[in-house]
């Protein structure tokens, strides 16, 4: 079992930028990818970007440029870097693990463990 805490949400403005961690704990020899969704008040949760264990990354369309993300050796901290911050960035962002690195990551069936969020708001 992997429990995942994040953390570093906050109000920015238009441009700002921001940095979430996400702290995992628990079995983490079981995880070979971890990745960030974020979910707006009224739609359904997309993803944002996702790590393998050696470092191969992919990200949205819509955040290529402007995050990135990251994680230490030990698959114990991921982290999402956020720049140039726009009002559509507002939303809950959930951390994800998974047992492996999928084409597939952005379906939701493709993570095995879920923090309970952090809010991002970006305001004009």
């Amino acid at each position: 079992q992997v429990q995942l805490v994040e953390s570093g949400g906050g109000s920015v403005q238009t441009g700002g930028s921001l940095r979430l961690s996400c702290a995992a704990s628990g079995y983490t020899g079981s995880i070979n990818a971890m990745g960030w969704f974020r979910q707006a008040k009224g739609k359904e949760r997309e993803g944002v970007g996702q790590i393998s264990g050696d470092g191969h990354s992919t990200l949205a369309d819509s955040v290529k440029g402007r995050f990135t993300i990251s994680k230490d050796a030990t698959n114990s901290i991921l982290y999402l870097e956020m720049i140039d911050l726009k009002p559509e960035d507002t939303a809950m962002y959930f951390c994800a693990a998974g047992r492996k690195f999928s084409s597939d990551w952005l379906s939701e069936q493709e993570w095995n463990s879920w923090g309970q969020g952090t809010q991002v708001t970006v305001s004009v």
